[in-house]
């Protein structure tokens, strides 16, 4: 028992990252959203809500997630852009 709770006291959940989009002035809001709709999961509604946010304060968060799997998104979304000729960025910040 004792053995027991010293190895779930050890435990620590890991850290989570917050993933942003970051506005630019010549990526389409349409793009902004399919990026939304395609990469995070979002509903139209949701999406153009995000959208909207990165457009008028500069950035929004688009999701929370493992280090991993942060890295991993921002690079898909940041090749996709590239790939579409878009200037859009997607960065990611520990919580």
């Amino acid at each position: 028992d004792i053995v027991e709770e010293e190895v779930r006291e050890q435990l620590e959940e890991p850290a989570k990252y917050h993933v942003f989009l970051l506005n630019d002035d010549y990526t389409p809001m349409d793009f902004v959203v399919e990026v939304l709709i395609q990469f995070f999961n979002k509903n139209s509604d949701q999406a153009a809500e995000i959208m909207l946010k990165v457009h008028y304060d500069g950035k929004a968060i688009c999701g929370i997630y493992s280090a991993d799997i942060a890295q991993t998104k921002v690079e898909q979304v940041n090749q996709y852009a590239r790939d579409h000729e878009h200037p859009l960025l997607c960065r990611c910040e520990q919580v």
